[in-house]
């Protein structure tokens, strides 16, 4: 059924399940630094949430991920309030809606369409947006985006970054009076990445993906030692809040910061037509593989900040600025063989493995294939040459096949029936695409609970990596989150690349774990749809482990996002016997 033909009973549903899944992928992005779905596909869902929202107007509500901004707040930072709201930009894929873009500016303004307005091009950069005020010369605090209306005060750790000035004073320009706000992005240079994943890989710690995970797992430490021993960067490119008037180009906004000791991007042009915009889009299309550090598209931002002031913004987005976004890099290789993987949840995902090639800088050896619907669908084979993508987010994916380069041996591949890890069976619920391990004492899936109880996010026991849970599963030393708490510094120094330093330094990692909060916990404990943001919700309206655990689903219910579905999984979590013994044995070790 296509979608304008959706009963209101059906739009309904489907209105719900694209929420549920964009705040999901909002999480992933925003909050776990583990981007599932490319720019392209997420701004697809929303636009197809906001297509429905307004043929059904009485569906819509406030907090809708089509008028809200995704938060990046994280528990342990104070909140800062923005004086001027940080908003997102819109994306655009295509240069015809660049030129869309262009005639919109012109109708708002009442322009003549043959009369060029003038733009700002600059590189987007892969990173995290950062706000930094001064006061009277002095940098007073500097804070995340957050909602766009509350972040966190991340000064400490921006203070660590040699390029952002205490205090701004040149021989170019006196500092400005009272309130100047700067804005932009923190970042990692691509050789500064590679060393630091080089660093954790010898250290048997899980290593980034991308360095905008990088930055983004950076700025969240509540150690901010440990931020000073990597090379974040960063780069300004906005004023928020100002008390001295500023200049009347934003050309001349970035030239000020340049004279107050910010650091900006020189890479920037100013264009005036939209054709010379699209000719910079063209140039940099393949000219950003020169660059040392990722940008997934440009930025183009109308000159003038009077015309600015007058466009306005949407409850998103500023009217006047548009990114574009570049395609995902693609490249043909051989597929080679499938394995599954399994998860904390049990979720057994098919990875392809394939002949190493290069796609946007970086070599691919692996390549996600969702699910065993997907392989059909695509009729995936081994042995087949295939066209993988990769856009700056995203683990890589198999495109399509190149079926006319089939030459006979390829195999069709057979979904497996049991778990590769454990032999227990593998299911499908009527309800999914993915097939699970049922056991829920498989080793994948306890390596898993463990990696996740140990995030950053979660209960940030540093230290935890991939190589020393493989060893404490497979040894025999841990079954689950609560026998970490039985632990000792001698039983660890035992174990590989485990030093009786290291061990102590865990076995305090692991103790202070104790001390986190409520919300953390309930993220930890991996209850399905329950990620960081609906988490700290919980916490805040129950405000004990124990009054959740008892509450009925029509409570759970009334809470501002929470649905139909986070609140049926919440009760199942807690319904189940073995999850219950689990908590009380984090109780008894003091969690």
């Amino acid at each position: 059924m296509e979608r304008d033909e959706l009963t209101p009973l059906e739009a309904h549903a489907r209105i719900e399940a694209l929420r549920e899944r964009i705040e999901r992928h909002n999480r992933l992005y925003y909050q776990a630094a583990r981007p599932e779905i490319s720019d392209r596909e997420y701004d697809l869902l929303v636009d197809e949430l906001a297509a429905l929202e307004e043929k059904y107007p009485d569906l819509t509500r406030e907090n809708s991920p089509t008028r809200t901004i995704a938060t990046d707040r994280t528990e342990g930072f104070a909140p800062v309030t923005h004086p001027v709201p940080m908003l997102s930009i819109a994306n655009t894929y295509a240069p015809e809606e660049v030129r869309e873009f262009d005639a919109r500016l012109h109708r708002m303004l009442g322009l003549e369409a043959g009369r060029p307005l003038e733009y700002v091009v600059e590189l987007k950069i892969d990173g995290v947006a950062i706000a930094l005020m001064y006061e009277d010369g002095r940098l007073r605090y500097a804070a995340t985006r957050g909602n766009g209306v509350v972040g966190d005060d991340v000064t400490a750790n921006v203070r660590t970054i040699r390029k952002i000035p205490a205090a701004l004073a040149s021989a170019a320009a006196p500092a400005p009076p009272g309130r100047f706000e700067a804005r932009g992005e923190i970042f990692f240079r691509r050789p500064d990445f590679e060393r630091l994943n080089d660093d954790r890989a010898r250290q048997g710690l899980e290593v980034f993906a991308n360095p905008r995970n990088a930055a983004a797992g950076t700025l969240k430490l509540l150690d901010s030692r440990l931020v000073a021993r990597r090379p974040l960067d960063a780069v300004l490119y906005a004023v928020g809040a100002a008390d001295a008037p500023l200049p009347p180009t934003h050309a001349e906004v970035l030239d000020r910061l340049d004279a107050l000791g910010l650091p900006t991007n020189r890479e920037r042009r100013i264009c005036r037509s939209v054709d010379e915009v699209l000719e910079a889009v063209g140039r940099w299309e393949t000219g950003r593989r020169r660059l040392d550090y990722d940008i997934d598209g440009l930025v183009v931002k109308l000159n003038d900040m009077a015309l600015r002031d007058r466009l306005g913004a949407t409850a998103k987005s500023p009217r006047w600025v548009i990114a574009y976004k570049f395609s995902a890099e693609q490249a043909q290789t051989r597929l080679e063989a499938i394995e599954i993987q399994v998860g904390r949840t049990g979720v057994a995902t098919p990875v392809a493995h394939l002949k190493p090639v290069l796609v946007a800088g970086s070599t691919i050896h692996r390549a996600t294939l969702h699910n065993a619907d997907e392989i059909a669908r695509k009729d995936i084979r081994v042995g087949d040459t295939v066209v993988i993508e990769k856009g700056g987010e995203v683990i890589p994916k198999v495109v399509r096949v190149v079926e006319s380069l089939r030459s006979g041996p390829e195999k069709l591949y057979e979904f497996p029936a049991s778990c590769p890890v454990c032999g227990g069976a593998l299911r499908r619920l009527d309800d999914e695409a993915a097939h699970r391990c049922v056991n829920a004492s498989c080793p994948a899936q306890i390596k898993g609970r463990l990696l996740h109880w140990a995030a950053r996010s979660v209960m940030e026991i540093d230290g935890l990596g991939d190589k020393l849970v493989d060893q404490l599963v497979d040894g025999g030393h841990v079954r689950d989150i609560a026998d970490l708490y039985g632990l000792g510094a001698g039983q660890l120094a035992g174990l590989e690349r485990m030093a009786e330093k290291s061990a102590g330094n865990l076995v305090r990692q692991i103790e202070a774990s104790k001390a986190r909060p409520l919300g953390a916990l309930i993220h930890g404990l991996g209850i399905r749809f329950v990620g960081a943001t609906g988490a700290r919700l919980l916490a805040r309206h129950f405000e004990s482990l124990d009054a959740l655990a008892a509450a009925p689903e029509d409570e759970l219910l009334r809470i501002d996002g929470i649905g139909e579905i986070v609140a049926r999984s919440i009760r199942e979590f807690f319904s189940e016997p073995r999850n219950l013994r689990l908590i009380e044995r984090l109780r008894a070790a003091g969690v």
